[in-house]
């Protein structure tokens, strides 16, 4: 449980990518990273526009986050 909400962190989508992917500015440090959709969120079409905040799932390795949330 508590490894899990280290790995969430917030932000703001700057770009929107094809294949439903999307660039998020970070809120804590400004980082740009590159974020793909959850399957839920692509299960009920839940739209994602530039300027959303949304919460992100970091992965433990870097790389890519998931977008979980919309907020």
């Amino acid at each position: 449980m508590n490894q899990n909400k280290e790995l969430e962190k917030t932000g703001v989508v700057v770009e929107s990518l094809p294949n439903i992917m999307f660039k998020v500015k970070l809120d804590h440090n400004g980082e740009e990273i590159l974020t793909y959709l959850s399957g839920k969120m692509r299960l009920h079409r839940i739209r994602v526009l530039v300027g959303d905040k949304v919460l992100l799932e970091l992965e433990p390795y870097g790389g890519k986050a998931r977008i979980t949330k919309r907020l």
